[in-house]
């Protein structure tokens, strides 16, 4: 289902099944790569509303080694080249994060993880880089931001006036103007069908957001 591009190198196929949702590949001598390309070979999809956190673990055998998350694949994006230079000075408190996720067996070469997890899920990590936390907190806040900007386009067409339900119960419709101490409601059905078409566009783009 996957296969590993290391650059100036062959086609890696050679994965090792961790278990129905894990799997893993044996990279060697990465201390001058680069960027590594991981991709979906077309035998087999993801299922719908799942997709696929990569992640790399650099020195397994070493104290100082631990998962990161590099990035994801999904059907809409089944193919990424991942920057893995500089993923060394990761702290280790960023990688205890993900130590859960893959056995940190004691081998002598690197490691690239691959594990099946819900859109949604994915949707709410932030990939290790090379660059300062700041920059990672501020992905997270641009994802914030546009999520909480589409709730309220799409629910503010929506509410409804205390005064216009009244006028509603006794049929004469809005007569009153909008000011600013008016209160307003909005229907719970709002929230489901807001919710359900945000993460049906997560399932379709994972980054749709960005655009």
């Amino acid at each position: 289902m996957f296969a590993v591009i290391v650059a100036g190198r062959l086609v890696q196929t050679d994965v090792t099944q961790v278990d129905d949702a894990k799997f893993m590949f044996t990279l060697a001598d990465l201390d001058n790569v680069n960027h590594i390309v991981v991709f979906m070979t077309g035998q087999q999809p993801f299922a719908d509303g799942i997709g696929a956190a990569v992640y790399i673990n650099l020195a397994p055998s070493s104290a100082e080694g631990g998962w990161q998350l590099v990035g994801h694949l999904t059907n809409q994006k089944p193919s990424a080249i991942f920057k893995i230079s500089g993923l060394q000075g990761v702290k280790s408190n960023d990688q205890k994060m993900f130590s859960h996720m893959f056995p940190n067996t004691d081998h002598p070469h690197a490691q690239l993880g691959i594990s099946l997890e819900p859109l949604d899920q994915l949707s709410q990590q932030v990939p290790a880089t090379s660059g300062s936390s700041i920059e990672q907190g501020s992905t997270f806040a641009d994802f914030a931001s546009k999520m909480l900007s589409s709730f309220y386009n799409y629910a503010s067409s929506f509410t409804v006036s205390k005064e216009e339900i009244a006028g509603a119960a006794m049929g004469t419709g809005n007569q009153f103007s909008q000011s600013a101490t008016q209160t307003y409601f909005l229907p719970a059905s709002v929230l489901e069908s807001w919710h359900k078409q945000f993460q049906h566009k997560l399932s379709r783009d994972i980054n749709f957001w960005k655009k």
